[in-house]
């Protein structure tokens, strides 16, 4: 009795150290412990360019602020959503408050997959119905929408008539005394070339040079809509605005466009005229050696 009890402890014992052996050192074990991993490549982050265009009434301005709401934040936060990392976007040059832009390009970096097609749409789902992507392209990794940007086109619409247009109300500078266009064509065509543009900028943000050059800059009348255009290699603080009130004075007899000359020489902002109010101004014109960022008719 004692024997039989004796070998089915033994037996059951070593039925045990099997049921062990085999759970530590079975084929099924080994097949579940993870392998090292080895090593992995980061893939580098994209670069890409967006074409917008967006109404800035209810803006202040195109760069990111403290406590008003701006162009670029409601554009890094819809991206942000989309592509699920925090997104900072470099735009292609500061618009201020209520300045609107019919072309405008901007830059960032993200790690997301999405293909430069859908962008667009997915982008606009998330932004307010008065700021829309239009493309968006992969990029070189040294492309900045401001750095890149050979030059720019700005376009100030006026509405001069007697009677006010409601559909131009911070669109246009209602103007209702009667203006001669070729007067201030002639004012306009004065600032052309390259000068110091201290005498038509406001102080606000400060620059290396106030030197720039003007390729062109001239005014059209279609009905009663006035359209100043200038065009170059970059802008002062307010001085299309400035531009364009200095061009009034010369409308109004209060000014020559010979004086403009000595005005711009002079330096001295109190000679130039006003600046005028922001709703009139839009961005209208970009110039990129990347050509797929031009317009489309170029």
């Amino acid at each position: 009795m004692v024997l039989a009890r004796f070998c089915l402890l033994f037996a059951g014992a070593k039925s045990r150290s099997g049921v062990r052996g085999r759970t530590a050192l079975g084929p099924s074990m080994r097949n579940r412990c993870p392998r090292p991993a080895g090593p992995q490549k980061e893939l580098p982050m994209r670069n890409i360019a967006i074409k917008l265009m967006y109404n800035g009434t209810a803006y202040h301005g195109w760069q990111v602020q403290k406590k008003e709401i701006t162009v670029a934040e409601t554009v890094e936060k819809a991206l942000t959503a989309l592509c699920g990392e925090r997104i900072k976007v470099t735009g292609c040059g500061r618009t201020d408050a209520g300045v609107h832009a019919e072309r405008y390009v901007a830059n960032f970096r993200t790690n997301s997959t999405i293909p430069c097609d859908r962008f667009p749409l997915a982008a606009n789902g998330r932004l307010p119905e008065d700021i829309v992507v239009c493309k968006a392209f992969d990029v070189a990794e040294d492309f900045n929408a401001i750095g890149s940007c050979l030059k720019k086109e700005y376009t100030y619409r006026i509405f001069n008539s007697r009677i006010r247009n409601p559909f131009y109300v911070h669109r246009a500078y209602f103007y209702p005394k009667r203006l001669d266009e070729s007067v201030m064509d002639r004012a306009a065509r004065a600032f052309e070339g390259t000068h110091d543009f201290r005498a038509v900028r406001s102080v606000g943000t400060e620059t290396k040079t106030t030197v720039r050059t003007i390729y062109y800059c001239h005014v059209t009348r279609s009905g009663d809509l006035l359209e100043l255009k200038v065009c170059a290699n970059g802008f002062l603080y307010n001085m299309v605005r400035a531009i364009t009130g200095t061009v009034l004075y010369a409308a109004e007899g209060k000014l020559t466009p010979e004086d403009i000359p000595a005005i711009l020489a002079s330096g001295n902002r109190t000679l130039a005229g006003p600046t005028v109010p922001p709703g009139g101004l839009y961005l209208t014109k970009l110039w990129y050696e990347d050509e797929r960022l031009n317009d489309d008719e170029d």
